[in-house]
């Protein structure tokens, strides 16, 4: 989720300019694209003249993917352009430009001149955010451009740009059903509103009644697809991945994000990237050193240091159900040591279908709502969704400080990517 309001470090030029953009449409979600069409249209169509590009939408996943693209990408050597949300901890996260993210000075000349431009007109704070994108996109030379879907696909912003190179749906779970509908059908359909007539449309593992929908989809919009199990396939050897498709079977190294759930992300990438493009086999290297915080990330600062001695800590920005399922399955394997799991979670969420598979695997569960943490989950609400076992935190670190140090174990912060926001600024501080 992208689309609600950012929680930033931002230089003093850009807080304001948020702030008042804000106060620009009367919804802060509104999935259509006549807006911002108008405000790129007064840009001379940036969208237009962005490198080769992939899109990629789904419902978990999509950072992972990204990240793993870009680092294959730049593995060769190829200079990449990179839209993702939400930031974590500081609003440049969302524009990676030819590989850095992008200065606090550009962000914010580049705010000015989208404000100046738009004088006031109606349009959403994510809108204007993709205008920007594209806007700095299109002013630095690129080799390929990296899109992430804000949420849905057919009605989000970035479905403005009119081809692709290649586009990419990753896992389909239940996840804002009062925007894109209550079966995963109904949002495998808004999801595969990104497929392009004659562009190739990537998807992995799906749920038979998503990829049913994906299918009919991709078909309609006479968009080749390339299904896992079908087109391509991936799985684990005993030193690493063996991708294999029509164009030949590939080694990869294991991939740096853990979980098992990013064997398919990989794929997925590695997927997409054959179909968009050639390149030399350097490029798998880049599966091994992609870089996304909060994705089953292990902390090692202030903030992991109020746990036990000797004790792992973890953070997680999962908060869906099919977040939940793919965090199960890898707590399944920490058999090692007891699971201790600390929760919060946002607003509309549903945190009973979140915890569910979560919970046979955890010793002790704890719900908290940390100070700043946009539209947190009431502690009690989250209690009440895990059948009464959680206990109040009320904070992540007054959980951690409760925690009685024998026998060794681990602990995962999960729920929200809001909360892990939070918790990497926590745990940089010093």
């Amino acid at each position: 989720m992208s689309q609600t309001r950012p929680q930033t470090r931002p230089s003093n030029r850009i807080e304001p300019i948020i702030d008042r953009l804000h106060g620009l449409h009367p919804r802060l979600i509104d999935l259509s694209l006549g807006r911002l069409q108008r405000l790129l249209t007064q840009l001379d169509h940036p969208e237009r003249r962005l490198p080769l590009t992939i899109h990629v939408a789904g419902t978990n996943g999509k950072g992972s993917t990204c990240a793993f693209l870009r680092a294959m990408a730049e593995a060769v050597g190829l200079r990449v352009h990179v839209y993702s949300s939400p930031h974590l901890v500081r609003f440049n996260e969302r524009f990676r430009i030819a590989g850095r993210l992008v200065s606090d000075a550009a962000l914010a000349e580049a705010l000015e001149t989208i404000e100046r431009i738009n004088d006031g007109a109606a349009i959403t704070v994510f809108e204007v955010i993709t205008a920007v994108g594209f806007h700095l996109f299109a002013q630095t030379p690129a080799d390929l451009c990296v899109l992430e879907v804000g949420l849905g696909g057919r009605g989000d912003a970035t479905n403005v740009i009119e081809t692709a190179a290649a586009c990419a749906i990753t896992s389909i779970s239940l996840d804002h059903r009062e925007l894109l509908g209550d079966t995963l059908s109904a949002i495998a359909m808004e999801k595969a509103g990104i497929a392009k007539r004659g562009v190739p449309l990537v998807t992995g593992t799906q749920p038979a009644e998503a990829f049913a929908a994906l299918s009919d989809a991709a078909e309609r919009a006479g968009a080749p697809l390339h299904a896992r199990g079908r087109e391509w396939e991936i799985a684990a050897t005993g030193g690493g991945l063996r991708f294999s498709d029509a164009q030949g079977t590939i080694d990869l190294p294991p991939p740096s994000l853990p979980g098992a759930h990013q064997i398919d992300n990989a794929g997925i990438a590695v997927a997409a990237l054959r179909a968009a493009m050639r390149v030399p086999d350097a490029a798998w290297a880049g599966v091994a050193r992609a870089e996304w915080p909060a994705r089953l990330q292990l902390l090692h600062g202030r903030l992991a240091r109020l746990a036990p001695l000797g004790w792992e800590v973890w953070l997680d920005g999962g908060h869906n159900p099919g977040a939940g399922a793919a965090l199960a399955q890898h707590a399944a394997g920490w058999a090692d040591r007891p699971l201790h799991l600390i929760v919060g979670m946002k607003q509309a969420k549903d945190a009973a279908e979140f915890l569910q598979p979560l919970l046979p695997h955890t010793a002790q569960v704890f719900a908290v709502q940390e100070p700043g943490q946009y539209l947190a989950l009431p502690v009690e609400a989250i209690v009440a969704a895990s059948g009464g076992v959680a206990r109040p935190g009320p904070t992540v670190a007054e959980a951690l400080q409760r925690l009685s140090p024998f026998p060794l174990a681990r602990v995962l912060i999960c729920g929200s990517l809001y909360l892990a926001g939070e918790i990497l600024k926590a745990d940089s501080e010093e």
